[in-house]
């Protein structure tokens, strides 16, 4: 196939690549990222030489490159997101711009240029927030988004519904609880967590740890993403969860842990506004019609994941003085 990947120099979606290429190496991938803080091609650079990939950078916004670039392509992966809650909460331009514009801009080139099959990477936020014995998320759950974050996250999932019903055009989306893994931008709780450690600094826990997430091991989550793609019913959504709920306390108290450090190294912060408390994902429909399910334990998850930042560490730390924005700010400009 001839793959258009969007925001392939995040976490997920560079994770994604790697775990497509592996899989299908005479596939054909274009990775259109605008490069925004949380893109790196450092997250890539295995990959530069490989025939079968090629780098754009550019705004999903851009109409005329979109549709230049989606000509001819079999397939469009829409990873492209601002995704961090936090800034979201301190602007929310950039989120409604990216995430609801960003992602008008593909569908409409996605149905003028031949109807191309289209999934969506969604999050389980959308839904809002569950109280402690809440049943999980499912795909009838309804929206509740609480952040400017989820609430652009929402919207764009709604105008790929309403292209599928309005413009048949063939798409699928997927909600996926908590991500985790290596090349993960280090503001995200458990990198930041293990960098603080790695380099002796404490870790910042919102209130009182009580905040419930369910986390998933990225390559289950490509995984699954994969099985919508080659199993999945056209217009449709799967939920993706990774059946490991902990609360953030529990989930600090495991990092320290794994990296021999004790609780002296918590210092308890002021609350996110609006935290939801708990998310959890219901992927019973996934594992019924897809044969899809989390594979990876979730310590040995986390061993993996502390490990690859222990022997990656010019990677984080260039991320956290901000050396390697500098450096794509002066080598790579608009195609």
């Amino acid at each position: 196939m001839n793959i258009l990947i969007t925001g392939g120099a995040g976490f997920i979606g560079s994770n994604f690549i790697r775990y497509w290429l592996g899989k299908y190496p005479s596939d054909q991938i274009i990775n259109l990222d605008v490069l925004t803080y949380a893109g790196n091609l450092e997250n890539l650079r295995d990959l530069e030489n490989n025939q079968n990939y090629e780098f754009i950078k550019g705004d999903i916004g851009d109409a005329d490159l979109v549709n230049n670039i989606v000509k001819g392509k079999d397939l469009i992966i829409h990873f492209a997101a601002e995704s961090h809650v936090d800034r979201s909460i301190m602007d929310s331009g950039d989120f409604i711009r990216t995430n609801v514009e960003g992602t008008r801009v593909l569908l409409d080139a996605a149905k003028n240029n031949g109807k191309i099959r289209f999934h969506h990477i969604s999050t389980d936020e959308v839904f809002g927030s569950l109280g402690a014995r809440d049943k999980a998320f499912n795909e009838t759950t309804p929206y509740d988004p609480r952040s400017p974050y989820s609430a652009s996250k929402a919207a764009s999932d709604h105008l790929v519904r309403a292209y599928f019903h309005t413009h048949k055009l063939p798409i699928t989306i997927s909600n996926c609880s908590n991500n985790y893994g290596p090349y993960q931008f280090p503001e995200k709780i458990i990198p930041l967590f293990i960098t603080n450690l790695l380099a002796d600094k404490k870790v910042p826990v919102y209130g009182r740890g009580a905040n419930i997430r369910d986390w998933i091991y990225v390559d289950d989550h490509n995984a699954g993403v994969e099985a919508i793609i080659k199993k999945g019913k056209i217009g449709q959504t799967y939920c993706l969860g990774g059946a490991n709920e902990l609360t953030n306390l529990e989930l600090t108290k495991k990092i320290l842990e794994l990296m021999a450090k004790g609780e002296e190294m918590v210092e308890y912060v002021a609350d996110r506004p609006g935290h939801d408390l708990r998310y959890a994902m219901d992927y019973r429909k996934a594992k019924k019609d897809l044969g899809w399910e989390p594979k990876t334990d979730f310590v040995e998850g986390l061993k993996k994941t502390i490990a690859w930042y222990k022997d990656n560490q010019s990677w984080w730390k260039n991320i956290k003085s901000g050396e390697y924005l500098e450096y794509y700010k002066k080598n790579y400009s608009n195609r």
